[in-house]
């Protein structure tokens, strides 16, 4: 199939491609002038430069193709410009699907977050769960906001969609805040805990890219979610596991939340003041996010999708690896 990703270049992106290449499948990526394009070039993909705010430039990326697998998205917890999220997350959202019922594509696989179901009544959640009242971060608010525009040309216009709904992504190369954790563990410059009990559902990011695929591959499923993860554990069991399996010390102090909280207050204001990131990433929008945490079951992509999920140890194994052997 000929098939056009966006956000080809991100953490799950990369092995989204690399995933499809492994497939036989023709790669069309669009890309931003600024993106690291070395893998995207090496897997043999046509590279359009351009932007999901952009539809003339989608437009042209995605003329002939048959599938789009939509990742491109702004993922953050803090951004100097919260404008940035609707831009990209809402709008941009928008704009690929709109696209896709222009050029006449048979199907779109649309990358969304566990995070856009809040905290439902229904712990473990799933697939047909109803959305909690609230979402804890600008990045998971604008991300179901773009969703919800999805679902609406859906039902109204026929987009042939289905959506994923990763959990926690681990694995190599993970620039963002788990990644950072895990690096500044194994460093020994991770001296402080906190929010020891907040439980998070994990996956490994080639399984993510895997449940992509298959669902892209997969017949007779426009109009179906897919929630992606299975093993779950709190913030001090992954620290815990961390430490054994690379060596380094456990923290010896542990914050209350409540300090933790506000302390990404005051960094989250002078952040706004100085257009500078906050500390480590703790803004205030990570903290309501670890307030919660996210508990839900991703058995209906092992079921239909006939995914295998790595067990976290073997996870964590694997990018401590990574990071020590980068060192």
């Amino acid at each position: 199939m000929k098939v056009l990703v966006t956000g080809g270049t991100g953490f799950i992106g990369t092995n989204v491609v690399k995933r499809l290449a492994s497939g036989g499948h023709d790669l069309r990526c669009l890309v931003r002038k600024t993106s690291n394009v070395g893998t995207l070039k090496e897997i043999g993909a046509t590279l359009f430069t351009g932007d999901v705010t952009d539809k003339g430039s989608i437009i042209n990326a995605m003329e002939g193709c048959d599938w789009v697998i939509n990742l491109a998205n702004v993922f953050s917890f803090w951004e100097p410009d919260r404008q940035t999220y609707y831009d990209v997350n809402v709008q941009g959202t928008k704009n690929v699907m709109e696209c896709i019922l222009e050029t006449g594509v048979s199907k779109v696989v649309h990358i969304s977050t566990g995070a856009v179901y809040g905290k439902p009544a229904d712990c473990p959640f799933n697939e047909d769960s109803p959305v909690g009242p609230v979402r804890f971060s600008a990045y998971s608010q604008s991300k179901y906001e773009g969703e919800l525009a999805a679902w609406e040309l859906y039902k109204k216009k026929g987009l042939p969609l289905v959506v994923i709904y990763p959990g926690g992504v681990l694995g190599p190369e993970d620039t963002k805040l788990t990644g950072d954790w895990m690096k500044n563990l194994i460093n020994r410059k991770a001296p402080v805990m906190a929010y020891n009990d907040t439980v998070f559902t994990f996956v490994h990011v080639k399984d993510v890219a895997e449940a992509i695929v298959r669902a892209a591959e997969k017949q007779d499923n426009i109009g179906q979610k897919y929630l992606v993860g299975k093993y779950q554990q709190s913030t001090e069991e992954m620290t815990k596991l961390i430490c054994e399996l690379s060596g380094a010390p456990f923290p010896k102090m542990s914050l209350p939340n409540t300090i933790t909280k506000f302390s990404a207050f005051i960094q989250t204001t002078i952040a706004d003041l100085t257009k500078k990131p906050p500390m480590q990433g703790v803004s205030s929008d990570y903290t309501r996010m670890m307030d919660h945490g996210l508990l839900f079951d991703g058995s209906k992509a092992e079921k239909e999708l006939g995914i295998t999920y790595t067990p976290l140890r073997e996870t964590w194994q694997e990018a401590i690896r990574f990071f020590q052997n980068r060192v």
